[in-house]
């Protein structure tokens, strides 16, 4: 199992630098434009991403900042939320690479962003949704970004495309 969640740590790494990649040809106003996703613009997207991914990775090591609020803009500059986001995506896959199969196997508690109750479940389940969720908001980057430059402003994020590409070397 553990394999199966560094390949999703790779995975995530490689499609978020090809997603920040493709916002960085955006015109600033674009890239920032209100376009009625769930997090507003693709810079609210992305920041999101990062959020998210702060408060999960601080449930699961208890180290490093815990954002309170989801929709919080961590970084204004696409720049620095890029160096951000780089750094983070190293820290999810050294986690991931010392994991053992027994941790896998425990439980994780944490409390919620959105409400107050505690929440305890397998950890392997939470990591199935933390990737998950990943992917989800990708997705709605993904769409932003040809709604905004048009089909060949956004990159192949495809899961399988980047297996092939790791098969050789080129991921």
């Amino acid at each position: 199992m553990k394999e199966h969640y560094a390949t999703f740590a790779a995975y995530n790494s490689w499609a978020n630098r090809l997603l920040y990649a493709a916002a960085a040809r955006l015109p600033d106003a674009l890239y920032r434009q209100d376009r009625g996703a769930f997090c507003g613009s693709l810079h609210g997207t992305l920041n999101h991403l990062l959020v998210a991914d702060r408060v999960w990775m601080h449930r699961f090591t208890r180290t490093g900042d815990a954002p309170t609020q989801l929709d919080a803009i961590l970084h204004d500059r696409l720049d620095d939320l890029r160096a951000a986001r780089e750094a983070e995506d190293d820290r999810i896959a050294r986690w991931i690479d010392g994991l053992g199969e027994g941790d896998l196997a425990g439980m994780i508690r944490y409390r919620r962003v959105t409400a107050p109750d505690d929440v305890v479940q397998p950890l392997h389940r939470a990591l199935a949704h933390f990737f998950n969720h990943q992917t989800l908001h990708r997705g709605q980057a993904h769409g932003l970004l040809t709604a905004l430059g048009g089909r060949d402003a956004a990159p192949e994020l495809d899961l399988l495309y980047f297996e092939r590409l790791r098969e050789r070397g080129g991921a």
